[in-house]
């Protein structure tokens, strides 16, 4: 166990340190946890989240279709027009974000969203870098709102029996929903702050011309069609990965059909980031790792001998020990892992696990946004940047990141506590 938590906290702190070839450092690590036993290598399919790598592609492919239509330059177009600046645009495009990613994955959601934020950059000449990562935290925060805005509320709804409004209203009181809530409309004004001095005026003389409205239409069945498959039972453990490549394959097929070029059609292929799902997989299979060497039930031990009998000690303790643990590792291991963890104090100490569940929902959900490589929606955010040729350092993410984390789960602390409690 010593030797797994000492590799891996080398590859995280490789991968903050090295921001450019974090793909390379996370396959090389998962190698080395693989060759050295610490994961089986019959585990290692199992240990890769295969729907959340085809969501990426499938929906980076149907982007790389929206995007060539014209569509988010259209919204861009429309958002300047209403908004008086860059820094109310900045915060309209930011909730947007997060009020889809209350029923898409945040995933998903940074990949529709960010374009239209790419492409707003571009009109004025200024850096998109910003602008992208306030997207994609405020998508990761308010994927924790429903049962489907992500992996993590969906692994606490089957764990604890809750369905689609519970998330809203549970056994009499305020849920998930509203804590969320609450804090996206305070780290709204975090980012207000931060871009207070982004005061360009944002009027758009004239309206881009949408080319094929088809991507567009795909774009939205994937909304539709995920939250559609969110309220079937029993429907396979993979299948947003499965929407998404369909969509994506359809649209290659109407791509195809409509121009008669391959070119036309390996276009979309190309621009998925490979980089991005590569870095993923290794993740997946180092947090598998210390998972199977014990790490992480050991951290939660010892995290039940601290806190002793105190529930606000004990509550405190979830809520910020998943807050630092996800800013650095995957939390949706990480929370499956504690769910049983939480529901043996809980019963240790007679009361219902309610409080340590949304607690622990609040830390390592909104934990992720600490930092750049704390929840894939940070990722693949970083990953489209790259892709349009811009570095994001540590030290850029990190600026937005920090504040607005810090504001978002306190709230969220807060709050369950005094409804929970």
């Amino acid at each position: 166990m010593v030797l797994a938590l000492i590799l891996f906290l080398a590859t995280y702190v490789l991968l903050l340190v090295f921001p450019d070839y974090r793909p390379w450092i996370a396959l090389g690590s998962a190698l080395i946890f693989v060759i050295l036993g610490i994961l089986p290598v019959s585990d290692i399919l199992t240990a890769i989240n295969w729907n959340v790598l085809m969501m990426i592609a499938g929906t980076m492919g149907i982007v790389s279709l929206f995007i060539d239509s014209g569509m988010p330059a259209l919204m861009a177009d429309v958002i300047l027009d209403k908004m008086p600046n860059v820094k109310w645009t900045v915060v309209a495009l930011s909730l947007f974000a997060g009020a889809v990613s209350a029923f898409v994955d945040n995933v998903a959601t940074v990949l529709m969203i960010a374009p239209v934020a790419i492409a707003i950059a571009k009109k004025f000449k200024i850096s998109p870098v910003a602008m992208v990562i306030a997207i994609a935290v405020s998508s990761n925060l308010q994927g924790a709102a429903t049962l489907v805005g992500d992996t993590t509320s969906i692994l606490l709804g089957g764990y604890a029996n809750m369905d689609f409004l519970d998330f809203f209203f549970f056994k009499g009181k305020l849920s998930m929903f509203w804590v969320v809530e609450i804090g996206a409309l305070l780290s709204a004004l975090v980012l207000l702050w931060l871009f207070r001095n982004d005061t360009q005026p944002t009027l758009s003389k004239e309206r881009t011309v949408v080319t094929d409205y088809v991507p567009s239409w795909l774009l939205l069945g994937t909304i539709v069609l995920l939250i559609i498959a969110s309220f079937i039972p029993n429907t396979p453990a993979n299948i947003n990965g499965y929407i998404c490549m369909a969509l994506l394959i359809i649209g290659l097929i109407y791509t195809f059909i409509k121009y008669h070029s391959l070119e036309k059609v390996w276009k979309p292929i190309k621009e998925i980031d490979y980089e991005t799902i590569l870095l993923l997989t290794g993740l997946f299979i180092v947090i598998a790792g210390i998972t199977k060497a014990g790490v992480i039930d050991a951290i939660a031990r010892v995290m039940l001998k601290i806190s002793g009998d105190n529930l606000f000690a004990v509550y405190t303790l979830v809520v910020w020990a998943s807050v630092l643990f996800s800013a650095f590792i995957d939390n949706i291991p990480y929370v499956a892992t504690m769910l049983p963890v939480m529901q043996g104090i809980a019963a240790t100490m007679g009361i219902e696990p309610y409080i340590l569940y949304f607690g622990l929902l609040v830390g390592a959900t909104l934990g992720g946004n600490l930092t750049p490589i704390g929840a894939s929606a940070n990722i693949t955010a970083i990953g489209l940047l790259r892709k349009e040729g811009y570095a994001v350092s540590t030290k850029d993410f990190l600026r937005i990141g920090v504040p607005f984390t810090l504001v978002a789960v306190i709230s969220g602390y807060l709050l369950v506590w005094l409804i929970w409690a």
